[in-house]
Parts: structure tokens; sequence; C-alpha cells
């Protein structure tokens, strides 16, 4: 049995919607950065936190990582020329996806106030837009970003879209959009996104 740590509307969405992916069963237990029940198991107080036989794991792509390999799914095997391209792109997707994302959250509601720097949002905005070009390019004619089957990053890739949405980064490829819509449609995706709402 996994426990998941973290709320629904932070990066342990990636991870819940993994394990439902993998048909999995797990707890979790809804707890905010910085909570008690966080802190406990990373000094840090980020979420989300994965508890494998009470022992912690963190950061959502190294979990997402983990239990695929643990189950031999959405992924390439490790030491594989396939792995290391699927690696590539998952740091891609942390360096110029989800940082953007986080550094423009950070200058909204993140950091004290008199570290804010709103304005800065143009400059990401600008290049989230080109990432997603590239992305698309990734993708090219492909179902999933590293092939037929969807791996690790496409969950990353997906979830850092519904962020973007929200948070008004654009979203202007009619490809990675129809990508991003098959991913949304996944019975697995519905599932995360029931409890998000409940």
């Amino acid at each position: 049995m996994y426990e998941v740590i973290g709320k629904i509307d932070t990066r342990a969405f990636r991870v819940l919607w993994m394990l439902e992916e993998l048909g999995q069963p797990y707890e979790w237990t809804k707890a905010g950065p910085r909570s008690a029940e966080v802190m406990a198991h990373n000094p840090s107080g980020k979420v989300p936190v994965l508890l494998v036989d009470g022992e912690p794991v963190n950061d959502s792509v190294a979990i997402m990582q983990y239990l695929a390999d643990r189950h031999g799914a959405f992924t390439h095997p490790a030491g594989t020329l396939e792995r290391a391209r699927q690696d590539a792109i998952s740091n891609f997707l942390i360096d110029d996806f989800d940082a953007l994302l986080w550094m423009g959250a950070r200058h909204v509601f993140v950091l004290p106030e008199e570290h804010r720097m709103p304005e800065i949002r143009s400059s990401l905005k600008w290049e989230f837009a080109g990432a997603v070009e590239r992305c698309a390019g990734i993708l090219g004619d492909k179902a999933f970003l590293t092939g037929d089957e969807m791996t690790v990053p496409d969950i990353l890739a997906a979830h850092c879209a519904n962020w973007a949405f929200s948070a008004k980064f654009p979203l202007e490829n009619d490809k990675f959009n129809a990508y991003v819509k098959r991913m949304r449609d996944r019975d697995a995706f519905k599932r995360v996104a029931a409890l998000a709402k409940a």
C-alpha cells in the first residue's frame, strides 16, 4: 500500500494520476505544503511525498518514475537509449514547463509580498510559449511523447498544461492542445479530477 501526502491542487495530482494508471491501491492524505504531515517526512515542506512501507520518496517526477520502474509500466527500461530519450524529455519539461510555471506562481502568491515581481510573468509566458512549440515538435505525429505508448513525461506535460491553463499561460498550439485533450480523456485522469471536485 502506498500513501500519497499532498493536496490535489499541487504536484500530488501527478502522483495520484500515475497510481490510478497503474491500478495500484493507495491512501491519500490531503495535506498542504509545510504542514505537520509533510514536514514529518520532508524537511523542505514540499509536496508530494510518497510513503512506501513508511519510507518517504520526495519530488513528483522522481516518485512517478519510481512507480513506473517498480511496476514495469509507463516507462522504457533503464539503460536503454529509449529511456535516455524519455529522461531527456522529462528534464526538458521540468526545466521549460514546470520551472516557468512555478516561478510565475512564486511571484504571485508564494514569495513574501516585498519580494514578488509580478511583471516577470510576461517574460515567463513568452518562454513558455516557445516551450509549447518545442514540445509539439517532440510529439510530432506520435500518439505520445516517446512513441506509441504513454510514459512518465506524458503525465508531466499534461499536468503542466492544466496548470498553465489555470495560470493563464499561453497554450496556442493546436497539436499540443489536441494531445492534452487526449490525456485528459483518460479514465485515470478523470478519476483523479473527480477526487478534486469531491
